[in-house]
């Protein structure tokens, strides 16, 4: 298992890169609104395993979406690995 620590400092670099892709404007809104609500779960309290498993069950659920850009969907699935890299790791 990673570090409580080491996770959280992680955590906020995640938040930083959710931050930039919910500025995207060729991001579709209910991608934006997935992101914000993996983002609000990665903020919350509690152990940082259920909320990292919470963010990636929001995410993946979009993650596929027909109307993401190319870019976007890259990005999201670099968040996703980070995550994963939390929970694996």
């Amino acid at each position: 298992m990673v570090e409580e620590a080491q996770a959280e400092e992680t955590i906020k670099n995640i938040v930083k890169h959710m931050e930039m892709l919910m500025e995207d404007t060729s991001v579709p809104k209910n991608v934006r609104s997935a992101i914000t609500e993996a983002r609000n779960k990665l903020n919350s309290q509690g152990e940082y395993i259920v909320r990292v498993s919470s963010a990636i069950y929001s995410l993946d659920a979009v993650s596929n979406d027909i109307n993401l850009p190319p870019q976007a969907r890259t990005g999201i699935w670099n968040i996703l690995s980070m995550l994963e890299s939390i929970k694996t790791a």
